[in-house]
């Protein structure tokens, strides 16, 4: 089956913040949820890594949560144990992370151990463009 879609202008306003200005503009515009990815060795390591970041997100209520959450996914390791917290503003990054920190749920968060899987490709299409193109890889 062949799609077909019409692109058009954006939309004038975006949903979220704006930052560094007053119109979009003249700023960057923060999206409405921001993921904070967190990783620990351990369940009492990630337990820590989320109580270090609460009271820094504490001691820095104005950070943009768009600089933290791209912060802890450029500059931090993956480990085993994983949380993402997903911040729609510093309140309920706050509360998230403090739930986190002592081991209880919270809506704004999800935690788990890391699955490994095996990765598959996936060649899209109509059929066989190329008989056993999968094979060359």
């Amino acid at each position: 089956t062949n799609a077909h879609v019409i692109l058009e202008q954006p939309a004038k306003v975006i949903q979220g913040t704006v930052i560094g200005g007053s119109t979009p503009e003249a700023g960057v515009v923060e999206p409405a949820v921001v993921p904070w990815v967190l990783s620990g060795k351990s369940p009492e390591a990630l337990r820590s890594q989320a109580a270090k970041l609460l009271a820094s997100v504490e001691a820095e209520l104005d950070r943009p949560l768009v600089d933290v959450g791209s912060s802890l996914v450029a500059a931090r390791s993956l480990f085993e144990h994983r949380a993402v917290v997903l911040a729609t503003d510093a309140d309920t990054a706050a509360r998230a992370l403090a739930a986190l920190a002592v081991g209880e749920p919270d809506p704004a968060a999800v935690s788990g151990p890391a699955r490994t899987g095996r990765s598959a490709a996936l060649f899209s299409g109509q059929g066989s463009q190329r008989l056993g193109m999968g094979r060359e890889l």
